[in-house]
């Protein structure tokens, strides 16, 4: 899963960003507020974590504007104002949930754990399915009829964000985005790759076919 940090304090910043790469999420930083609401109206994230005080774009703002423009990604707010005022604000504004600094490692945690499942993107325990399929989001392992499918890391995450997204087309420059990111160095052709490697670990149990080609588009998992 991906989650976008926007915190203008840096060695905060880089502690929640290591706090959430140790739990295997895939994580991209903004310092500032014109920055966050760039990179979160423009990519595809799971999770906002957001600072209220930014430079250049406060963070009322910042997912006011997003919402407004249709950007329903959950966001959790970071902040050191613990009025009420400001917490009924933020969340009148659009954000999902609101924790005051300073705070514990395990709370932040579940705050974000508990976003994720309310939102659809985490079942409970970390388990996601769809058909026979089932992923552990704990330690990122793929089973169908409980037999492992073996997994590279991306084939585990393209596979993630078909689940999380079943039954609904996705273009190849959604895919690409999601699951190798802004800095990636690669084309969005290796989509069409890795939709060939993962149809091939299916295949066996003959479920391949539930990944579909939208021509001319890009590709959805139904079944």
């Amino acid at each position: 899963m991906r989650v976008l940090v926007v915190e203008d304090d840096m060695p905060l910043r880089r502690i929640l960003s290591t706090i959430l790469e140790d739990e295997q999420y895939e994580v991209d930083q903004a310092d500032n507020g014109e920055d966050g609401y760039f990179m979160a109206s423009s990519y595809e994230y799971d999770l906002i974590t957001l600072d209220i005080m930014l430079p250049k774009m406060d963070g009322f703002s910042l997912i006011k504007k997003l919402r407004s423009e249709g950007v329903q990604t959950p966001t959790l707010f970071l902040t050191a104002k613990d009025r009420i005022e400001d917490r009924v604000k933020g969340l009148d504004f659009g954000a999902d949930d609101y924790i005051v600094k300073p705070f514990a490692t395990e709370e932040f945690l579940a705050r974000v754990r508990s976003l994720l499942r309310r939102t659809g993107k985490m079942g409970f325990e970390g388990k996601m399915t769809y058909g026979p399929i089932l992923l552990d989001t704990k330690q990122h392992e793929g089973f169908i009829h409980h037999e492992v499918l073996k997994l590279t890391i991306k084939e585990y995450e393209l596979l993630f964000y078909l689940i999380q997204n079943k039954e609904q087309i996705l273009t190849r420059d959604q895919i690409f985005q999601r699951v190798w990111g802004i800095e990636s160095e690669t084309t969005d052709a290796i989509v069409d790759l890795y939709i060939h490697y993962l149809r091939k670990k299916l295949a066996p149990y003959e479920y391949d076919q539930l990944i579909r080609t939208v021509r001319g588009v890009g590709y959805m998992l139904k079944e």
